[in-house]
This record gives C-alpha cells, structure tokens and sequence, in this order.
C-alpha cells in the first residue's frame, strides 16, 4: 500500500483544527502533536531545542485568557487534570518550520497535507473577498440608480403639478373680456 494513502488524513480534520488567535490561523501544539503521532512533550522540547527557527511570527505561547476563551469555545476536555503549560500556537510558517525540526517521514508527510490545507482556505477566503467586493459593487452602483431614480420621480412629480396648475389655470372661469 502507497505511503500517502496510509497517512491521508481528511482536509476536515485539519480544518477544524485551525483557529483564528491574534488574527492569524494558528494551530495548537497539542494538536500537532497529534497528527504527527508523537507526545506533545516531544513536540515543545523539539521546538525549544530550535527555538531561533520559531520567531514570534512562527509561533507563540497563548495567553491564559486566550486559553480559557478557546476551552470554553470548544469545550476542549482537561486530560489528566488539565495541561500545566499554555499551549504554544504555530502559524502557516511556523508549521512548515516544524517539518524541519521533527524529522521524520510521517512528519513531513502530515506537513505537506497541514500547508495544502492553509492553501485551500487562503484560496477560498480569497476567493470570498473578491465575491464581497463584487457585491459592493452592485450596491454602489444600486445606490446611484437609486439616486437617479429619485431625481426622476422629482422631475416627474414636478411635471406633474406643473401640469395640474395648467388644467386649473384652464378651467377657471375667464373675468373679463
């Protein structure tokens, strides 16, 4: 059996374990740890033995208020008691970093599927903005029909009485010779 059909692990599940923290999409070190069938412990010492590879735009700790906002989000169960340290969080980059540092072939392999999915999500939230901004197009351009329009119904509205005080002017009884 191909390698890469044993490793596929479905797109949904690396979705979902994406998150929005700090205004980037991270994923969470215990998650990581997971996909790449090794402890969470091995994972952080990998990365604490080569942390000048994971600048603070790679990775970072959370804080203990973002923890507690992602747990009660998710309702993500306390094993064994609850972790004793905030999770580290990797972005895009700190994730391909990871590949690096965990050097086995499961590793690398869950790594291209983690990017793939990054990619797919930038390409489809790409492909959002571009429909938003067509929409505000078409809105802006509703709103200067709108204006038109009104500026018809005005001239229309005005023809209209001009026309009304002409009947009336028509229909008064003539004083006079």
């Amino acid at each position: 059996m191909d390698k890469n059909n044993e490793l596929a692990i479905p797109d949904e599940i690396i979705k979902d374990k994406i998150y929005f923290i700090r205004g980037q999409k991270v994923m969470i070190d215990r998650d990581l740890a997971e996909l790449y069938g090794v402890e969470t412990r091995v994972l952080k010492q990998s990365v604490r033995r080569h942390i000048k590879r994971f600048p603070e735009d790679f990775m970072f700790q959370m804080t203990k208020e973002e923890f507690e906002n992602l747990r009660s989000q998710f309702v993500m169960s306390r094993q064994h008691g609850g972790t004793r340290y905030l999770p580290m969080v990797f972005t895009e980059q700190g994730v391909a970093m990871l590949s690096s540092v965990l050097n086995s072939d499961r590793a690398i392999m869950v790594n291209i599927q983690i990017i793939r999915t990054f990619t797919k999500i930038r390409q489809m939230l790409s492909s959002h903005k571009e429909i938003l901004l067509k929409l505000e197009q078409i809105e802006s351009k509703n709103l200067e029909y709108d204006e038109k329009f009104m500026l018809i119904f005005e001239y229309l509205k005005q023809l209209e009485e001009t026309k009304q005080t002409e009947a009336e002017q028509k229909n008064r009884k003539n004083i006079g010779f």
